[in-house]
């Protein structure tokens, strides 16, 4: 029996041989596909009902800020943990340790009297996402050969993970609309339970390898991106002079070095460095960080704007932003297609020139910008990130041995959520430092501050993309992808 790679110990156990279970990839793709839209659904459904939340609950406009931010930053930051747990313990017993724990959070967070008890079950939602997604990510790397059928599988997840950062605004609209914010939780509950009765039915056990959790490096990662987004927040409401917000953004660089030093000595690392050994898969990961932290900034604020400012009620601020999901869909068939064509560098380039142009749309945001100053830069960023998203985990996940698959999906979600809460924290301040300066402008009112400090957000979030735009086009070489039929076990 072969050692494994990632703790050079052969595994300990593997999936009982008598389960009879057929192995069935659509449906196991299925389940994967269900619950990762559920996790992805919740980082955004909330967007449209945070008014509304705001008002119940009586949240600070910097206070509701941390509504999305502390699942983010739970999910993100636990996410290479929760990846490791299922190489050691079992990816299908963590799966469904995740989704018990996401479910019972969600019903929680529902039943909210006040903004403690809502944070707190925001960020056990965030706990049970992390020890569910990368096990789930994983699988489709150990049960889809590499080559087209992983390809394909990773399309149809990119694609559905991607959309439904859009299509949870159209629900929370809904929801909210039709019912209350509190639904926008609640509806977490019957899907939750659906994927815990079919996982164990559909799904095998795989293998667990000998070793031990790195607690150390998963405490000081998380511990240093919450003081960094803490001291962000910190700024956006007391100004940057602020001696809290200093020195929490001080601690932040302190834990976070504190993390490298870690894991560069720890035996079994929770996030173990050789994986950006490969230079094409190094800058795919701070691709990754770097597109949803200045892309997550445009559900946050066009949410408000659609409703603060153009007078959208929450079910019409939802459907708004229907067509970047509809523009994201449109790409699922194209880029299968196109990528062993062109390569994974060209496509994701590409998409990253459309994200930009999008984000540099959206900075000329007005009071008097309307609808159509809106649709504009969402079908931009919807075609690009659409482009760009499948390409960029194809080239993380390529050439990763079955055993690192944890650790390397568990790396690809956690630069993707870190980067949200901390690039939406940065936003953030950014907004608060133009809205107070346009708030002592003479004849400010609150739309013009509003729009002032969003436009300003987004100019923020064009540099993010613009960085991540010189990764792939310098940092990522992108060597064509086999053609379909060449490693197709179909």
């Amino acid at each position: 029996m072969s050692s494994s790679p990632l703790t050079g110990a052969p595994p300990r156990r593997r999936a009982p041989s008598g389960d009879q279970r057929t192995h069935r990839p659509g449906l196991v793709l299925g389940v994967i596909v269900a619950c990762q839209m559920m996790v992805a659904l919740d980082a955004t459904v909330v967007n449209v009902a945070l008014p509304r939340i705001q008002g119940a609950l009586h949240f600070s406009p910097t206070g509701l800020a941390w509504v999305f931010n502390i699942y983010t930053l739970v999910y993100g930051g636990l996410l290479l943990l929760g990846g490791r747990a299922g190489d050691l313990f079992g990816r299908r017993r963590m799966f469904l340790a995740g989704v018990a724990l996401f479910t019972a959070s969600s019903l929680l967070a529902g039943l909210a009297p006040g903004p403690g008890w809502l944070l707190a079950a925001r960020a056990a939602q965030g706990a049970g996402g992390a020890m569910a997604t990368p096990n789930v990510l994983a699988l489709i790397a150990v049960n889809f050969p590499e080559g087209h059928a992983r390809t394909r599988a990773l399309t149809v997840f990119s694609a559905a993970s991607s959309a439904s950062l859009s299509l949870g605004q159209v629900l929370g609209g809904m929801l909210t609309s039709w019912g209350s914010w509190r639904w926008v939780f609640f509806v977490n509950v019957p899907v939750g339970i659906l994927v815990a009765f079919l996982t164990p039915r559909i799904v095998r056990e795989t293998e667990t390898h000998r070793g031990k959790l790195d607690l150390a490096g998963g405490a000081a990662s998380v511990a240093g991106t919450g003081a960094l987004v803490y001291g962000f927040l910190r700024a956006a409401s007391d100004g940057w002079g602020d001696a809290t917000a200093l020195g929490s953004l001080g601690a932040g660089v302190v834990l976070l070095a504190a993390f490298a030093l870690l894991e560069r000595r720890a035996q079994q690392p929770v996030m173990p460095l050789r994986l950006l050994a490969s230079r094409d898969r190094a800058f795919a990961y701070a691709a990754f960080f770097l597109i949803p932290a200045g892309m997550f900034g445009v559900f946050y604020f066009l949410g408000q704007y659609l409703q603060d400012v153009l007078g959208y009620g929450p079910l019409r601020a939802g459907f708004a932003f229907l067509p970047m999901t509809v523009a994201m869909f449109a790409l699922i068939r194209v880029v299968p297609r196109l990528l062993p064509r062109l390569g994974a560098k060209a496509m994701i380039t590409a998409g990253m020139v459309l994200a930009a142009a999008g984000m540099l749309w959206l900075a000329q945001l007005s009071a008097s910008t309307g609808y159509g100053g809106v649709l504009g830069p969402m079908l931009l960023l919807g075609v690009g990130m659409g482009l760009a998203s499948v390409p960029l985990s194809v080239t993380i996940l390529s050439g990763v041995a079955p055993a690192e698959a944890g650790a390397a999906a568990g790396m690809l979600q956690t630069m993707q959520w870190v980067g949200a809460a901390v690039g939406l924290s940065v936003l953030v301040a950014v907004f608060g430092s133009a809205a107070r300066r346009e708030a002592s402008a003479p004849g400010a009112d609150a739309h013009r501050v509003f729009v002032h400090g969003a436009g300003a957000a987004f100019a923020a979030g064009l540099l993010f993309v613009l960085v991540a735009l010189a990764c792939a086009a310098f940092g990522v070489r992108g060597r064509l992808l086999p053609r379909r039929g060449a490693q197709d076990p179909a």
